[in-house]
């Protein structure tokens, strides 16, 4: 019987990788997505083509409003910051961190996993080719872990350990990419962009997209994303 796992899936590029890692190791799987408020709401568009390509067993969006709080530029009335190079978006903590969001997210995972008996939850989070987030390093992952078996039932009774898995935390993004071609991920079905246009396409010049791009430039792999700018 296939254990089961837990993917946190935001339908962007590194949540559907670590996805088709999980369904390479032959794991069962289940995945989880958030309405959270976010202004780029067409990931959960791209999360639900995902989940029906990849066979999921189930999957769930969980709905809260973390414009309650704001804070970010994906929750609040902040611009998302364009066309920044690479020196820009590798200083400091960006607009686009949404607090918390990280541990929000994997402790909702984690409330499943334990109903479902899962062993495995799986997250996309990078810490290489990335954008400072604090909730994308290793350590938080550690943490979260050791947390995790200290706080849930299963944990506590010794019946099961819930790993959370971070595959892609030390890729670069090009490394990313080619990891799924080889898995064979469509990265048609995935949607990175912060701040897409009415349409859905992408901007091109966020951090996500900038990132993504050169990922796919640097993979040697055609990138299949629909861009408002193609400069």
């Amino acid at each position: 019987m296939c254990a089961k796992a837990v993917i946190l899936s935001s339908g962007g590029l590194d949540s559907t990788t670590a996805m088709a890692i999980a369904r390479d190791q032959g794991h069962e799987l289940f995945s989880l997505s958030f309405d959270y408020g976010q202004r780029h709401r067409f990931e959960l568009q791209a999360a639900e083509r995902v989940a029906q390509a990849f066979g999921v067993k189930e999957h769930k969006v969980a709905r809260i409003d973390l414009r309650l709080f704001g804070g970010s530029a994906l929750t609040d009335d902040i611009d998302v910051p364009k066309d920044r190079n690479a020196a820009a978006m590798g200083d400091g903590i960006p607009v686009t961190y949404v607090p918390a969001r990280n541990t929000i997210f994997l402790s909702y995972a984690l409330a499943w996993a334990e109903v479902l008996g899962a062993e495995r939850i799986f997250i996309g989070v990078n810490a290489v080719d990335y954008s400072g987030y604090p909730d994308c390093r290793p350590e938080y992952i550690a943490a979260f872990q050791a947390m995790a078996r200290l706080a849930t039932k299963t944990g506590v009774e010794g019946r099961t350990r819930i790993a959370i898995e971070a595959p892609l935390l030390h890729m670069t993004k090009a490394r990313i990419i080619q990891t799924g071609v080889r898995l064979g991920v469509d990265y048609a079905l995935t949607h990175s962009c912060y701040d897409p246009d009415a349409a859905g396409r992408a901007c091109g010049r966020c951090d996500s997209c900038q990132l993504r791009r050169k990922g796919f430039r640097e993979a040697s792999v055609d990138d299949p994303t629909v861009y408002v700018s193609t400069d």
